[in-house]
């Protein structure tokens, strides 16, 4: 009767390895959905359905930050593919001017950006990866990485512009 004593503390082991795991990377990991899905509660959800299937493997998963990274990848494309439509408003809303943090304009910045550019943005210059290691994540070519940073970067310099220049007026 040894055998299922061993099998139960070899899963004790694997659950608190994955806990330390979680606790350790959930931050990150949390700034990563944001940024991949450019709205917070979508965010957490790629994390929360990253996690879970990381759970479900953990015994074979080799390096978790990598799995959990690519998960969470694969789900936003998916996303992106499903929800290509938007329903136009029958009216735009009144714009209204907040005074916000600059991160917070930096963040409806990047909100504003096609899914596939925000990915971009957020493996190259928030994950620090390099435009191969984007590449194959997002299961593209290197010239589509830098055609799309470069667009990226191009819309983000323009809305930070337009918020400069609205700083100026009254």
């Amino acid at each position: 009767m040894r055998a299922p004593d061993a099998a139960e503390h070899d899963r004790r082991r694997e659950d608190a390895s994955f806990t330390d795991f979680v606790a350790a990377r959930l931050g990150h990991l949390t700034k990563l959905g944001r940024a991949l899905a450019g709205d917070e509660q979508r965010g957490a959800d790629l994390v929360q359905d990253a996690l879970e299937k990381t759970f479900l493997h953990w015994a074979t998963v080799r390096e978790p930050e990598a799995y959990v990274r690519r998960l969470m990848v694969n789900r936003s494309i998916s996303v992106w593919r499903k929800v290509r439509r938007e329903r136009p408003l029958d009216a735009a809303p009144e714009p209204t001017r907040v005074d916000r943090p600059a991160d917070q304009d930096l963040w409806s910045a990047v909100r504003r950006l096609s899914p596939r550019q925000r990915a971009v943005i957020a493996l190259r210059y928030y994950e620090d990866l390099t435009e191969v290691q984007t590449a194959e994540l997002l299961n593209c070519s290197v010239g589509t990485v830098k055609s799309q940073a470069s667009r990226a970067m191009a819309t983000l310099r323009a809305d930070a512009a337009t918020f400069d220049a609205s700083e100026d007026t009254p």
